[in-house]
């Protein structure tokens, strides 16, 4: 399992330290890549795909930016799911970012006051890939919403062993 964290944050940070927490606790390897200094998103997307070469089916969690690097890596890397927070889809100037429906499981969470993405950019993105999308009373760091994302990723992740 391969996390990315956002333009802003590091490599674990309070979501992904939780979720890790998770994953771990259910039988995950877990590894967040660090994309600090690395400021170009295609680049952060090259880094993630050259990484998940080393693992068959990789599951991939995002937040932010994270998120959009992780989806538009999806295709690459024949992830086995998709786990996406806050995700910077549907971004002025990020337009060549701009992943493609995935075939996946997929997972969005999204807080409805995030004033840096608007949640309609993220369930644009949702529709399109017939995602389970869910809305929290939150902005867009999540940090209100963690016992949501916990809950949610592990539901997720049972349905990745359901499906194996």
């Amino acid at each position: 399992m391969l996390f990315s964290h956002g333009k802003e944050s590091g490599p674990w940070g309070l979501k992904i330290k939780e979720l890790a927490a998770v994953a771990e606790a259910a039988g995950w390897a877990v590894e967040s890549l660090d994309y600090r200094g690395i400021e170009d998103p295609q680049e952060r997307v090259d880094k993630l795909v050259a990484r998940a070469k080393d693992f068959d089916q990789p599951v991939l969690v995002g937040s932010s930016m994270g998120g959009a690097v992780a989806a538009r890596a999806a295709n690459s890397v024949s992830a086995r799911g998709l786990f996406l927070m806050a995700t910077a889809v549907y971004v002025p100037g990020y337009e060549h970012l701009q992943p493609q429906p995935e075939n996946v499981p997929t997972v969005f969470v999204h807080g409805w006051r995030d004033s840096i993405i608007p949640y309609q950019n993220a369930l644009r993105f949702a529709l399109e890939c017939k995602a389970r999308y869910v809305l929290t009373d939150d902005e867009h760091g999540l940090a209100g919403s963690i016992a949501v994302l916990k809950s949610q990723f592990a539901d997720f992740l049972s349905l990745l062993e359901s499906r194996s």
